[in-house]
């Protein structure tokens, strides 16, 4: 089985390097050292550590290098990035977080609200930047947006206000949808509170809605094979990959020929349906100019949380074919990228 990322096929555990550095245990790549993470000015490179959940450095990790390089930071020289990954284990994030202060990190930049608990419980004092994080208020993590307090700042999304949206694009793009199976991580608060979103959306739509809850990756592989006929006519991913829900959805289309729905695209590009959601390469590199500011002194919890407004809809009409699937004309108008 192979876990998804950013276009290309990883193992569950990768060990290739590509463009920016993969951590795959507690040590990090970047030189150790001490010094003042908090401080206005740190010492050159400065160490930048991406902690995700995921299987690898995301679109959002690659568009923050490239965000810092088109600010005129040089890679090596000025920045280092470690990417430090727990393969879908979200009970691995409290003590990949605490590694990442003890070798000397500077900057954490926080994939997903489980990612930011874990590295605000490890430091109140090394500057935390977020994304892939929808509500930083109403969850907690900040203020304000214009004055998020603390160690942390971020860049938000749109995603929870197009949940409705991206169902309602599911709908027009398979005709005869009628019901839909949302799958989620049972102790991701993000993906839960998404439940009652697409919930009430469904119900508009007038489609019927199920959910169901996982903890390991065998109980999210047994979730969707045990899917038969008369059972959901797609599936709704959650948009953080816990338990490699991701890339068993995408066998779920390849293999079952069940339609999917996601919220980042790479995920389309190995074999899923549709996405629909932020362009996370362009999350990133909003997330460095966030990462600029810490790097030349400002205080994260004085730095306005961003508000990232781009939306994506990706569609594979290969998977459609193969599944099908005849996609409305004026339903395949609307998408930003076609796989064909």
């Amino acid at each position: 089985m192979y876990a998804v990322t950013q276009g290309r096929e990883w193992p569950l555990i990768p060990q290739a390097w590509w463009g920016i550095r993969y951590v795959l245990g507690p040590i990090l790549m970047m030189v150790l050292g001490a010094t003042a993470a908090a401080a206005a000015e740190f010492e050159r490179p400065v160490r930048i550590a991406v902690l995700t959940a995921g299987f690898g450095p995301s679109p959002a990790a690659v568009g923050l290098r490239q965000g810092l390089m088109d600010l005129g930071y040089g890679e090596d020289e000025d920045f280092t990035i470690g990417v430090r990954f727990t393969s879908g284990r979200r009970e691995l994030l409290d003590a990949a977080a605490r590694d990442l202060v003890e070798a000397g990190a500077h900057i954490i930049v926080a994939n997903g609200a489980e990612a930011a608990v874990a590295a605000l419980k490890a430091s109140a004092e090394i500057p935390i930047v977020f994304f892939a994080l929808e509500d930083p208020v109403g969850m907690g993590f900040i203020e304000s947006y214009s004055h998020p307090g603390g160690n942390i700042t971020g860049v938000t999304d749109l995603d929870n206000a197009i949940a409705g949206k991206r169902l309602e694009l599911f709908r027009e793009l398979i005709p005869g949808l009628e019901r839909v199976l949302y799958t989620y991580h049972a102790d991701n608060r993000s993906a839960a509170r998404k439940t009652a979103i697409y919930r009430d959306a469904a119900e508009k739509l007038g489609l019927a809605f199920i959910s169901r809850s996982y903890r390991t990756q065998q109980q999210a592989r047994e979730a969707l094979s045990g899917l038969r006929v008369g059972g959901p006519d797609g599936i709704i991913s959650p948009r953080v990959g816990d338990a490699n829900i991701g890339g068993l959805m995408v066998e779920a289309t390849v293999e079952r020929n069940i339609p999917t729905l996601f919220g980042v695209g790479f995920l389309v590009d190995q074999g899923g349906f549709v996405s629909y959601g932020p362009d996370f390469f362009e999350v990133g590199r909003d997330t460095a100019r966030l990462v600029d500011k810490i790097i030349k002194g400002a205080d994260p919890g004085d730095i306005p949380v961003e508000v990232n407004n781009t939306l994506h809809l990706v569609v594979n009409l290969k998977a459609a074919r193969a599944m099908g699937i005849e996609i409305p004309r004026e339903a395949l108008y609307q998408a930003n990228r076609i796989i064909r």
